[in-house]
């Protein structure tokens, strides 16, 4: 018998064929010329903001004064004393409102030598904030208190306490003719020194001021 030469079948491939991949659509041209516009009113807004901020800032810093401070001199001073308040007097006197629960007073302290020469304590439920001289009477207020007092500068004597519309007593201070308080907020106070009512309120703006702590001065 003859033998049959047998050929192989090549084997088909078990992965089909993979489709052709469809071409990416293209975005119509009206989208895209929006996307476009949008993109860069937004990068031209950003850029306003920023130089009119910018500006804004310039101006406000133009518009405040500094002052360089130098010392002159350097006086002594009870490290014990929790300072609140302190006025300068002529002949190198000073008047100062200390504070602490239990601590708080009233005191007239030689400059140059630091000596209290005179002392005023204060009930232990009292905390002593601010201080000032006016018509040759002092007053000081009290923190977490509306009620503040009054002391004869002669011999730190209380001659009269007032009630203020401060939320709380933290500075005080004078320009000769009212007194002027803070609160411990950005808020300040113009006092009429005969009924102690608030005659205006004014909010101190500068970037954010959030407290102000104390205010002494006097003309």
């Amino acid at each position: 018998m003859g033998t049959k030469s047998l050929k192989r079948r090549p084997r088909e491939s078990q992965n089909p064929p993979m489709a052709a991949a469809a071409p990416p659509r293209r975005k119509p041209r009206p989208y895209v010329a929006a996307s476009v516009l949008l993109s860069a009113s937004l990068v031209v807004s950003v850029i306003a903001l920023l130089v009119l901020s910018s500006n804004k800032w310039r101006a406000l810093e133009r518009a405040v004064s500094y002052e360089t401070v130098t010392v002159v001199n350097v006086f002594p001073h009870d490290p014990q004393a929790f300072t609140q308040g302190l006025v300068y007097d002529r002949n190198d006197t000073l008047f100062e409102s200390t504070g602490l629960h239990g601590k708080s007073s009233v005191r007239k302290v030689a400059l140059r030598t630091g000596k209290v020469e005179d002392v005023q304590k204060m009930d232990s439920s009292l905390f002593g904030e601010g201080l000032t001289l006016l018509n040759n009477r002092l007053f000081q207020v009290t923190w977490l208190q509306k009620a503040g007092f009054i002391y004869d500068p002669k011999n730190l004597s209380e001659i009269g306490t007032f009630n203020h519309d401060m939320k709380d007593g933290w500075g005080l201070a004078t320009d000769g003719k009212v007194l002027f308080g803070s609160d411990g907020s950005s808020t300040l106070y113009q006092i009429d020194p005969q009924t102690f009512k608030a005659v205006s309120k004014h909010v101190v703006y500068y970037r954010v001021i959030k407290y102000t702590i104390s205010m002494n001065w006097n003309t």
